[in-house]
C-alpha cells in the first residue's frame, strides 16, 4: 500500500486548500511542481509522485509568464492506462520571479513560483558584479518575495564584511558573507530555513548556488563541480529548475545560472531597489528630467557633491529606460480589452434602453 503524501510538508496549507475548491468534486487532485524536464513535469501529490503535462487548452491560455513552473501548484487529473496526469489548471500564485524570456518575441518566463525568500547569490570575488544585484534585487522585490544577498566564497576575500555591509545598504536587502568550503556564516543563512517556507536560489553561473544547498541540506543534493584556478569560478553545474525538501522541513528551489536577465513589468521592484534616487527626482526643476545634463537635476547635483555614486545613477538610468522601451504587458492589453468590452456592453445596454422607451406603451 502506497503511504499517502502529507502536502503540508510542500507548503500546502488552507488557502490552497480554498484555492482548490472548485476543482475538488471532480475528480482532480492538487499536487506541487518540482521539477520540469523538456516537456515533462514533475509533481508531488498525496499519492507520491507523477509525470505530468499541460492541457492542450492550458498551453494555449497560458499567456504572459503563467505556463506551469517548478513551485506551482497544479490541478491535476489522472489519464487512462496509468499514463502521465493532465495539468487542468495552475492555481493562483503568492509570487512569482519573471524574467523576460530571450528571443526577439517579448515575453514572460517565470522561473520560480510560490517563493517566501529569494536568496540572490554571487561569489564576492571575481563574479561581483553591484550592477547586476541591483537588477537581482528590483526583480526580486517585483516577485513578492523576500530577496536576500548571498555573498559566497567569502573565505576568498579578507574584507568580505566590508563589502556586505555596502552592498546591504545600497540595495537595501539583508546580506549575508558565506563560505560553504569553510562553513563561515552558514549559520547566519540557515535562519531562513524554517519548515513550511519555500526559498529559491537564484544567480549566475559557478557563484556556488549547488555547493551552498548541498552544505545546508547535509547530503549532495546537486551535483558540484571545484572553483577553476585560472578565474577563480564554479563551472555550471545544475541544468535544470528542482524543489528539494529539506530534512528541516525547509524547501529550497535550485535554479542554473542566467546569463540574461531581462526585466519584465518591474517597474516597482526598479522604485524600491532605487528609492534615495527615485526621491532626489521629484525635486529636479525638470518633471521629464533624464538626470543627464539638464539645469537643476537633483540627483546630479548629489553626484558633484559627492553624495551619490554615479554608477548607481548609470543603473537606475538603465533598468528604467529598459522598462521604458518594454512592450504593453499581455495583463494590461487584456485588462484594456476588458474595459472595451464593457464599454461596448454599456453603449448597447444604453441602445436597448432608448429603443425600449420609443417603442414602450405610453
Amino acid at each position: 500500500m502506497t503511504e499517502t503524501v502529507d502536502l503540508a510538508q510542500w507548503g500546502w496549507d488552507e488557502e490552497w486548500a480554498s484555492a482548490f475548491a472548485p476543482f475538488a468534486e471532480s475528480g482532480m487532485w492538487p499536487g506541487r511542481v518540482t521539477a520540469q524536464h523538456r516537456g515533462a513535469w514533475l509533481v508531488i501529490g498525496e499519492k507520491g509522485e507523477a509525470t505530468a503535462s499541460p492541457t492542450g487548452k492550458l498551453r494555449r491560455q497560458a499567456e504572459d509568464g503563467a505556463y506551469p513552473t517548478v513551485g506551482d501548484w497544479v490541478v491535476c487529473l489522472d489519464t487512462p492506462h496509468g499514463g502521465a496526469a493532465a495539468i487542468h489548471a495552475t492555481l493562483p500564485r503568492r509570487s512569482a520571479f519573471r524574467r523576460r524570456a530571450a528571443g526577439s518575441r517579448p515575453w514572460a518566463q517565470t522561473i520560480a513560483a510560490n517563493v517566501d525568500t529569494l536568496f540572490i547569490a554571487t561569489s564576492i570575488n571575481g563574479d561581483l558584479n553591484p550592477r547586476r544585484l541591483e537588477r537581482y534585487a528590483a526583480m526580486g522585490r517585483e516577485s513578492g518575495a523576500d530577496p536576500v544577498l548571498i555573498l559566497t566564497k567569502s573565505d576568498l576575500a579578507p574584507d568580505h564584511a566590508e563589502i556586505a555591509s555596502r552592498l546591504e545598504a545600497e540595495l537595501r536587502v539583508p546580506a549575508v558573507a558565506i563560505s560553504a568550503r569553510t562553513g563561515q556564516g552558514i549559520e547566519s543563512v540557515a535562519r531562513w530555513f524554517v519548515a513550511g517556507e519555500t526559498l529559491a536560489l537564484v544567480g549566475s553561473s559557478g557563484v556556488g548556488k549547488s555547493t551552498l544547498l548541498n552544505r545546508l541540506a547535509g547530503e549532495e543534493l546537486m551535483i558540484t563541480t571545484e572553483v577553476r584556478e585560472d578565474d577563480a569560478r564554479g563551472r555550471h553545474t545544475t541544468t535544470h529548475r528542482e524543489l528539494f525538501l529539506l530534512s528541516n522541513g525547509a524547501l529550497v528551489l535550485d535554479t542554473p545560472g542566467m546569463r540574461e536577465l531581462g526585466l519584465w513589468d518591474a517597474a516597482e521592484g526598479v522604485d524600491e531597489t532605487f528609492e534615495d534616487i527615485v526621491e532626489l527626482a521629484l525635486r529636479c526643476r525638470f518633471a521629464d528630467c533624464s538626470h543627464r545634463f539638464e539645469p537643476g537635476c537633483a540627483i546630479l547635483r548629489e553626484v558633484v557633491e559627492g553624495r551619490l555614486d554615479a554608477s548607481r545613477v548609470k543603473g537606475y538610468r538603465r533598468l528604467a529606460g529598459e522598462l521604458a522601451e518594454q512592450p504593453t504587458s499581455l495583463a494590461v492589453k487584456r485588462e484594456k480589452a476588458r474595459r472595451f468590452s464593457k464599454a461596448v456592453r454599456n453603449v448597447a445596454a444604453e441602445k436597448m434602453a432608448r429603443k425600449q422607451y420609443r417603442d414602450g406603451p405610453y
